[in-house]
């Protein structure tokens, strides 16, 4: 039976920085571990020339941080699980979707390739991160007494990601994690713009490795 688990988490407006709020949602629908042996690959969606591509720093982000810490997971890198598995992985010939994974995964040479790396979990990402809405203006000038800029600017970011965990050895999923973060930003300006930036993607990649981490690690 799958559970769902909701996390929110929010961070309030300091120094420099603008306002994120964030929101974790868990699937569970298989029991998962991971032996000092195991390994798992984080991929982002990548069809070119689609737009619908998971930008690369996201997925190197959450891959540092998955791999990263004292609760650290064995992790392979994308670049090199790609290299590894060619071409099965390259941008022409991926999945575009987890459920084109079994039938690409039940070829016994990728599958033998699978098992000499020690993978056991494949991480598909899927999302972006966008501008969803602006208000305010600035304007900057230069007169004979000196230059200066004024105005107040106001945007918001959102990042929605959806992660899939698929148990290479057992051919199925074994759960889903879905990562929205939003926030807002603030650029005043009184001779000099000061930019409060809402770190909107690193808070969403965070969050998702941690329960990324957590979601393997546990079985409950």
């Amino acid at each position: 039976m799958s559970c769902v688990r909701i996390l929110t988490v929010a961070t309030a407006a300091l120094a420099l920085a603008g306002c994120v709020s964030g929101t974790i949602e868990e699937v569970r629908e298989a029991a998962t571990s991971m032996g000092s042996d195991d390994y798992l690959v984080v991929l982002g969606k990548r069809p070119r020339p689609m737009n619908s591509e998971t930008e690369l720093n996201f997925i190197s982000c959450v891959s540092e941080n998955v791999g990263g810490g004292s609760d650290a997971l064995n992790v392979i890198d994308e670049q090199a699980f790609m290299d590894a598995m060619f071409p099965w992985f390259e941008p022409r010939t991926a999945p575009v979707k987890t459920d084109d994974l079994p039938e690409l995964m039940g070829q016994p040479l990728l599958s033998e390739r699978l098992e000499e790396i020690g993978l056991k979990y494949l991480v598909w990402v899927e999302g972006s991160t966008e501008r969803t809405d602006s208000e305010g203006s600035l304007t900057c000038s230069v007169a004979a007494t000196g230059a200066g800029c004024f105005g107040f600017l106001t945007w918001e970011n959102d990042s929605s990601y959806e992660t899939t965990i698929w148990d290479v050895r057992t051919s199925r999923v074994v759960g889903r994690i879905s990562s929205d973060a939003i926030g807002t930003s603030y650029m005043p300006a009184v001779v000099l713009p000061i930019p409060l930036i809402a770190r909107v993607k690193s808070s969403a990649c965070s969050s998702l490795a941690a329960q990324l981490k957590s979601f393997i690690q546990s079985d409950a």
